[in-house]
């Protein structure tokens, strides 16, 4: 059996390769690659194809270094992407604006010497192209598809060779020339314009210009705050009709939500020109009843997403529209969906820069991040798990408030709880809240690891270590040097979102927690108390001194306390 390859590059260019066994093949817009593709889309080097014994595979980029590359625009399999597969018979490769079917024959294949010079890439043999093959059979009335990628690659291949052009060509350069201005106009309002509604309202006023639509409806999809789309909830962001008649009626008027979903589902843009008959919209009562005789849908799709569609009908019998309409339609949808995914884009990233300076004061860096990929993990609520406590608080703290003026008092904890923070943060610990001149600190929390009651440790260290040159700051600026006591206990805490639905915090509660706060209260100004259950999880990284055991309310037992020495 003979492995072919039929190559039609962007420009429509065809010609075959006879795949031979035990051999690569280098496929890319770069001259020194077997396979050229002259297609802006395809990368210098986008892809390989590898004949092996198993069977010829297709491979998504390039090996270098002992690793593969790969492609920014990705490859295609039967509209699929993927890195690599093992070809069957009449499998189509989309690469860029290329396509590629693989085959087999018994035969060996025809060999068609080119005419003059003409460079014919390695392996491959000229074909002469025979025009384009229509399928005419209709999918119910559906007279034609065009799919996302399609719409989202949509480019002209029409060329202008020398010759005189006849009416025909003249009146479809012309109507290029129009489309690709009402295009134009499109892209230039794009780049002002930064209001959904406005941008569809231009929408519409083009497709008003470029096609015999009597209305069109832009409807976008609900989502999620994480941005899931939400294909069966479609609301409309602009609504008109060509005639006052039409726009008085145009709240009476319903759209078939068979044709939205459909096109939402699909990933497609869809003319149907007769939608009584369609099979497929036998179901569209809206559509009968309007007796809508030719309708466009065309999904507003990027690479990442279908973010609604744009819906145009007409309402006249004898009237449809015609397949450059629906090109024209997909176009505009097509540049008005990235307008959409634009604007979303901007206001999730303000809301996330504002939930990150909100949540960054309190929690690291990897909680905030948790929090914003997945909002729905964070409610009101707990589990239990095992955590290390730390609470710090200033000796003397009292006395020196009483008698300093509010803006030094303030301005010392500022600069207090600042150097703190950041040592906390830097370790992993959560902040859990500043307690008048104390703070609260989780380690552990929301995901406990083994190294929590460690990375605790640490953090009074380096604390009571930061204490000395802070107050060095503190005395230059003229304002009191400080002193604070530090308490730490390991055990099983209840975590979670705590309050009410309107106000709530993540925090700690439990036994565990107000033991800590004991430990603390008995410290003095430099030292750090913690409970056995702390230094074992320590382990030999620190030096505990034994101390002193410490009765505490509720407790049977007294509590065992060791200091930790770190100076």
């Amino acid at each position: 059996m003979n492995a072919i390859l039929k190559i039609t590059d962007a420009s429509g260019k065809n010609w075959e390769i006879n795949l031979l066994p035990d051999t690569i093949y280098n496929i890319g817009r770069a001259k020194d690659n077997d396979i050229v593709l002259n297609d802006r889309r395809v990368s210098r080097r986008h892809a390989h194809i590898v004949a092996e014994a198993v069977g010829i595979k297709i491979v998504d980029g390039f090996e270098a270094g002992g690793e593969v590359h790969r492609s920014v625009n990705r490859v295609f399999v039967n509209n699929i992407p993927q890195l690599e597969k093992i070809l069957a018979p009449d499998d189509l490769i989309i690469i860029g604006e290329s396509k590629l079917i693989f085959t087999k024959t018994a035969a060996p294949p025809a060999v068609k010497i080119p005419a003059g010079n003409a460079e014919i890439p390695n392996g491959a043999t000229e074909v002469v192209p025979t025009g384009v093959n229509y399928d005419d059979q209709p999918l119910g009335q559906t007279q034609m598809l065009i799919s996302a990628n399609e719409i989202i690659g949509q480019r002209s291949n029409l060329s202008i060779e020398t010759g005189i052009a006849t009416p025909e060509e003249l009146k479809e350069l012309r109507r290029k020339a129009k489309a690709l201005d009402l295009l134009y106009e499109m892209s230039k309002t794009l780049g002002t314009v930064f209001d959904l509604r406005e941008i569809f309202v231009k929408a519409t006023d083009l497709i008003f210009r470029g096609t015999p639509a009597e209305r069109v409806v832009a409807l976008l999809a609900d989502e999620t705050l994480d941005g899931k789309i939400l294909d069966y909830s479609l609301y409309p962001i602009a609504v008109r009709a060509r005639d006052a008649k039409l726009e008085n009626l145009t709240e009476k008027l319903t759209i078939s939500r068979t044709i939205t979903q459909k096109v939402m589902r699909e990933k497609a843009a869809i003319l149907s020109q007769d939608a009584k008959t369609d099979a497929q919209f036998g179901g569209a009562e809206s559509i009968v009843s309007q007796g809508v005789r030719s309708t466009i849908c065309a999904p507003l799709i990027t690479e990442s997403n279908v973010h609604g569609v744009m819906y145009a009908d007409r309402f006249d019998p004898f009237a449809a529209f015609s397949p450059d309409d629906l090109e024209l339609i997909s176009a505009v949808a097509a540049q008005a969906a990235m307008v959409v995914e634009t604007v979303k884009a901007h206001k999730r990233l303000a809301r996330e820069e504002i939930a990150r300076a909100n949540y960054g004061r309190f929690m690291p860096e990897y909680v905030v991040k948790q929090i914003l990929n997945d909002p729905g993990s964070f409610k009101l609520g707990g589990v239990n798990q095992t955590v290390t406590i730390l609470f710090a608080d200033i000796r003397g703290f009292t006395a020196f408030s009483e008698k300093e003026n509010p803006e030094k008092v303030v301005k010392l904890l500022n600069r207090y709880f600042s150097a703190m923070s950041e040592i906390i943060f830097a370790h992993g610990g959560t902040l859990d809240k500043y307690i008048g001149d104390g703070l609260m600190a989780i380690f552990g929390a929301p995901t406990a690891t083994p190294e929590d009651a460690k990375n605790a440790l640490k953090t009074a260290v380096t604390m009571q270590q930061r204490l000395i040159s802070l107050n060095k700051e503190l005395e230059a600026e003229h304002l009191t040097r400080v002193n604070i006591g530090i308490g730490l206990h390991t055990g099983v805490a209840t975590i979670g979102y705590i309050g009410s639905e309107q106000r709530s915090e993540y925090t700690a509660i439990g036994d565990t927690v107000n033991l800590a706060s004991r430990l603390e209260s008995n410290a003095r100004g430099g030292q750090i108390l913690v409970s056995e259950a702390t230094a074992q999880a320590g382990g030999e990284l620190f030096t505990f001194l034994p101390q002193e055991s410490l009765k505490v309310k509720n407790r049977l037992q007294a509590v065992s306390l060791f200091e930790v020495k770190w100076n």
